[in-house]
């Protein structure tokens, strides 16, 4: 194996909620390295300007590239949508966002439901600053500018798994049927989970919308992305070895590895803080 197929995969968001991503990098490759970084100083992107998101996803990556990873996967709805572009302009390795892979998904899904049944448009379920953004829908669009899209924006999710509720707590069960009530009768031949939090709830997704409408995972999209692309490069690892994950972030690493437990499944022990600047 050369030292280029050694080389970790860098991965950032602005929190917690790319560690799904990284829950199903370790899932499909088990045996890569992760280099993860949190901005947990300067969470949520989604309030901030564009000019800002750019800038600050501009200082992760950069971050990252002190380990000399093989790619560098922007685990972040926000930045994806906002500084993909630009990251990919300025760094010398592959960057992968969750938008595009997600958004890909989704209409591959679409068109197989409008196949069999003859409806199924997209309904994307995100926050509220992606939903402004616009981010899926023009994305979808690029692929297949027929298909129907619905945005639901689900403001209180993310804040709901950083309690640490689960699919069948009330709170969320209510919560859910508040905002995908409106879905039923558009029977959407796919739901788009738009936010890396939300894999966590996707059974209360399920219980409100029954199985005629399959879910598609940005993060399980995205980690595929990773796995292909990798792959083409000829970068991929050597099966058989265990992979490491190392967790850097810019505040509060005893509650990032609390929380960030759930999320990956696994205790996270190896959190280290360092400074946003």
């Amino acid at each position: 194996m050369n030292k280029e197929q050694q080389a970790p995969i860098g991965v950032f968001d602005s929190g917690l909620g790319g560690l799904t991503v990284v829950a199903e990098l370790r899932r499909q490759l088990p045996g890569e390295d992760v280099v993860y970084f949190g901005d947990t100083a300067r969470v949520p992107y989604g309030t901030k300007s564009p000019e800002t998101v750019r800038r600050f996803a501009l200082e992760d990556a950069t971050f990252l590239l002190r380990f000399n990873p093989k790619m560098i996967v922007v685990a972040c709805n926000t930045a994806s949508a906002a500084a993909l572009d630009l990251l990919r302009d300025a760094m010398p390795v592959p960057v992968c966002g969750v938008v595009e892979p997600g958004a890909a998904e989704a209409v591959r899904q679409a068109r197989e439901s409008r196949a069999r049944s003859g409806g199924g448009g997209i309904a994307v379920l995100a926050t509220e600053a992606t939903v402004n953004a616009d981010a899926y829908p023009i994305a979808i669009r690029k692929i297949d500018p027929t298909i129907a899209i619905t945005q639901c924006p689900c403001p209180l999710l993310v804040p709901l798994v950083e309690e640490g509720r689960t699919p069948d707590d009330a709170i969320v069960r209510m919560a859910m049927t508040e905002y995908l009530s409106p879905l039923l009768p558009l029977q959407p031949g796919a739901v788009l989970l738009g936010c890396t939090h939300y894999p966590l709830l996707k059974s209360a997704v399920e219980a409100v919308l029954g199985p005629s409408s399959p879910i598609v995972d940005s993060a399980q999209a995205a980690a595929r992305a990773v796995v292909s692309t990798l792959a083409d490069a000829d970068l991929l690892c050597e099966p058989g070895r265990g992979g490491t994950l190392r967790c850097y972030v810019s505040d509060n690493p005893q509650r990032f590895a609390a929380v960030g437990s759930r999320f990956l499944g696994r205790p996270l022990r190896n959190v280290t803080w360092i400074s946003p600047e």
